[in-house]
C-alpha cells in the first residue's frame, strides 16, 4: 500500500512530496483516510530535531481526523466508514502498568505518531485501534484536529489533579494551547485569569473565557495577583519570571507545566516549602482522557480557533506558525 504525503529528509529542511510503502495492515491497526490535520508547534520541534528524537524522513502531523477505510482482523470497537482522530501517539504496548490503568500516554513503549512513524500530512495514516479515537457527531471535523493534541494537553490536568469548579485557575500564554485551556477552565466552572505578553489578545482572551487579564512580562503586575490562584497552567515554551508566577498560588497551589520550556526553570524552594506548593508537568493524555475531552468539548461547544491551509501549502503554513502569526491553531485541508 503506497501512502502519499509530505516529508522532511533532514533537520530544518522543507517538506517535499513523498510516498512510502506502508506494507500489510497489522491485525490491530486501522488505516484512516485523512481529511484534516492540525499543524502543531511539536511538529516544528520534530522537523527541527529540537528534542533530539527525530528520525528522517518524517511525515509530520499528529492531529489527524478522517474516516476508517480499513481495519485489521483484531480491531475492536471501530467500523469502516467511522470518523476518528489520531493524536500524539499511534500505539502503546497495551500490557504495562500504565497501559492497564489507562495512562497509555505514559507507556515507556508508546509510539509517537511522528517519531519512527509517519503522520497525518498524508492521504492515509495508520494507528492501533485504541489510539484512533471516535469523534462525537457534534464536533466540526474541520477544526477538531487540534483537540487531539493541544486540546487534551490543556484538558487532562483538570482531571489528573482534581481541579474543582470552585477553584481559581490561571493560564499562562494565550496561544494554541492557552486559548483552549481558557475555554476548558471556564466551562469547568472555574474563575479564570489569563497571563499574556500580548495586550492585543486581551479581548480575545475574555471571549475564550478569561475573567481577568494579567501581563506575563510585568513582574509587578504578576505580583498583584499573589496568593489568588489554586492552579496555574503554563502553556508557553519560553522562560518567564517563574518566582513571581509561583507567588500567584495560594497555599497548596500547583503550578503545572505543559509547554515544552527547553531552559531549566528556576524555582525558589523556600516558596514551595512555606506554601506547601507543587510544580508538575504532563504530556498529552491516554485514549480514555482524549475521549472524555472530546465529549466535554462537544457538550460545551468548545473548539479551537483555526486558520486553514491546503496541504500543498504546508511549508507556508509552517512558516506562518513559526513566525507566531497563527490565531490560534493551523489546520491543513488534506482531502
Amino acid at each position: 500500500m503506497k501512502i502519499q504525503g509530505w516529508a522532511a529528509h533532514g533537520a530544518k529542511r522543507k517538506l517535499e512530496p513523498f510516498s512510502y510503502d506502508a506494507g500489510l495492515l497489522g491485525p490491530e491497526e486501522v488505516e484512516i483516510a485523512v481529511e484534516f490535520c492540525g499543524l502543531c508547534h511539536s511538529d516544528i520541534s520534530i522537523l527541527n530535531n529540537d528534542w533530539g528524537l527525530s528520525r528522517y524522513p518524517v511525515i509530520p502531523g499528529h492531529e489527524a481526523v478522517g474516516q476508517v477505510v480499513a481495519a485489521g482482523d483484531h480491531v475492536k470497537g471501530l467500523q469502516v466508514g467511522q470518523r476518528v482522530g489520531v493524536g500524539w501517539n499511534a500505539d502503546s504496548c497495551m500490557h504495562c502498568h500504565e497501559c492497564m490503568t489507562g495512562n497509555n500516554n505514559l507507556c515507556l513503549e508508546a509510539a509517537p505518531t511522528i517519531v519512527g512513524h509517519h503522520g497525518g500530512f498524508a492521504d492515509r495514516i495508520r494507528a492501533h485501534w485504541l489510539w484512533a479515537i471516535p469523534l462525537p457527531d457534534a464536533l466540526d471535523i474541520s477544526s477538531a484536529g487540534p483537540l487531539l493534541c493541544g486540546g487534551v494537553t490543556a484538558f487532562a490536568p483538570l482531571i489528573t489533579f482534581g481541579v474543582k469548579p470552585t477553584d481559581r485557575v490561571g493560564v499562562v500564554g494565550i496561544g494554541g494551547l492557552g486559548h483552549l485551556a481558557l475555554q476548558f477552565a471556564n466551562a469547568w466552572g472555574c474563575e479564570v485569569t489569563a497571563f499574556t505578553s500580548n495586550p492585543s489578545k486581551a479581548d480575545e482572551a475574555r471571549k475564550f473565557g478569561a475573567h481577568r487579564i494579567v501581563s506575563s512580562r510585568d513582574s509587578a503586575e504578576i505580583l498583584q495577583a499573589a496568593n489568588s490562584l489554586d492552579f496555574l497552567l503554563i502553556t508557553v515554551n519560553i522562560s518567564l519570571d517563574w518566582a513571581s508566577l509561583l507567588k500567584t498560588l495560594k497555599p497548596n497551589g500547583r503550578m503545572h507545566v505543559v509547554g515544552a520550556v527547553l531552559e531549566p526553570m528556576s524555582i525558589p524552594a523556600f516558596d514551595l516549602i512555606m506554601g506547601q506548593k507543587s510544580v508538575s508537568g504532563s504530556p498529552t493524555g491516554g485514549p480514555a482522557t482524549i475521549s472524555t475531552m472530546l465529549d466535554f468539548a462537544a457538550r460545551h461547544n468548545i473548539a479551537p480557533q483555526v486558520e486553514h491551509f491546503p496541504l500543498s501549502k504546508v511549508n507556508g503554513a509552517i512558516e506562518h506558525l513559526a513566525a507566531g502569526k497563527a490565531r490560534y491553531r493551523v489546520v491543513l485541508d488534506v482531502a
